[in-house]
């Protein structure tokens, strides 16, 4: 869960599909299935602590792709 306000970058775990979100969607809006998703924002310098991190997403996925 976010703090109220903070928008996190969510992975589907299906299609991985990344979004921005305070909370995890029901179904993905991408493969439309109901996915398992995880927070990959970033939280360390290495990603510049902001967006996703790319070493959580397998490196491969780009927002909104």
């Amino acid at each position: 869960m976010s703090e109220a306000g903070q928008y996190l970058w969510w992975q589907c775990g299906e299609c991985g599909h990344v979004l921005q979100a305070a909370e995890p969607p029901e179904t993905c809006p991408s493969c439309s299935r109901k996915c398992e998703f995880r927070n990959v924002t970033c939280y360390t310098p290495d990603c510049g602590l902001s967006g996703p991190d790319p070493k959580l997403m397998g490196g491969n996925r780009q927002p909104g792709a």
